[in-house]
């Protein structure tokens, strides 16, 4: 198989929008692999350069070559998997997540985050991570361990949906800021397109689930990737893998429906990888599952359902 890296340029990053339609920048075969290099922040969220913070100077290139919106996330992509076809699953197996710069930051914006109604004020945080020992430095001088992940990331929706924003997490993926998605997790996302089309995006250093403020800790990432096609699966929504857990996911604005959403999934998937009747998989739901809420602040928002591996029945 075929290591590729995939730099973040004017021509490989496109800012704000997920669309079927877009060639891809980059065709890898299944089972290849690929180091992504994000960035994140628009003109406004870069630092003053009197906090002595270092801006990766494609972070630069790419806010000067200008605003494509709606949304406020820079991707990385597309990438296409040769023999990828519309109803297939493209695999992500999530090898190597690496911080590129030093710092991060947060936001609070007034009518948005959970709380709007409590906090109305602007406030943007630079933060400085420490890549040596894995830390960032709170301004009140409490030290937190980094945990990364992309927040947004996925394969293209379907041609017909149009131009869509960056910011609400849909079918194809897209904004779904799960932070249970890092290293060592495999993503499984349906195929709207031929060849997929992958991209990546939103790195975070670190994130709780609800993310309630707006964002996480937001920061540039460099992601290794093993993207696979699968022609054995279908789904309608993405999944998710860990060593030792199944996660379904959920996306709506109302959060009882993401949470039917991710529910229905797991019955499904129990049912899959069991042959409990769906009765029976719900039942073992209500015991052994947990609904976590991912966040609350993307438009849609999202639940996911996680299920311990040692708490799955052996198939009937």
């Amino acid at each position: 198989m075929t290591h590729h890296h995939l730099p973040a340029t004017p021509k490989t990053v496109r800012w704000g929008y997920w669309d079927g339609s877009l060639p891809p920048v980059l065709t890898i075969r299944s089972g290849d692999t690929v180091t992504i290099d994000t960035i994140s922040g628009e003109p406004r969220d870069l630092p003053d350069p009197a906090q002595g913070f270092t801006i990766l100077p494609e972070h630069r290139q790419v806010l000067d070559a200008g605003y494509e919106g709606p949304g406020p996330h820079l991707l990385t992509g597309p990438i296409a998997a040769e023999g990828a076809k519309a109803g297939d699953v493209l695999e992500v197996r999530i090898r190597e997540l690496k911080l590129t710069q030093d710092w991060g930051w947060n936001l609070q914006v007034p009518l948005l985050g959970t709380l709007p109604e409590d906090f109305p004020a602007l406030r943007r945080m630079h933060l400085p991570l420490d890549r040596a020992n894995n830390l960032v430095r709170m301004p009140w001088g409490q030290e937190l361990a980094l945990d990364p992940f992309f927040g947004n990331f996925g394969v293209a929706p379907p041609p017909q949906w149009g131009r869509l924003s960056s910011k609400e997490p849909r079918a194809f993926g897209g904004n779904m800021d799960n932070k249970e998605l890092g290293v060592g997790a495999v993503v499984y996302f349906p195929v709207f397109v031929d060849g997929a089309l992958f991209s990546a995006g939103d790195g975070h250093a670190l994130q709780g689930d609800g993310e309630v403020c707006l964002t996480a800790i937001e920061t540039a990432l460099s992601g290794t990737l093993e993207l696979v096609v699968r022609k054995d699966m279908k789904l309608a929504l993405p999944r998710a893998e860990k060593p030792d857990a199944w996660i379904t996911m959920g996306f709506d604005e109302d959060l009882d429906d993401a949470v039917k959403q991710a529910l229905r999934d797991m019955i499904k998937l129990i049912g899959e990888l069991s042959g409990l009747s769906p009765q029976d998989a719900y039942t073992l739901c209500s015991i052994a599952a947990d609904l976590r809420v991912t966040q609350t602040v993307d438009g849609n928002k999202g639940i996911h359902c996680v299920l311990a591996k040692t708490k799955l029945p052996p198939r009937r």
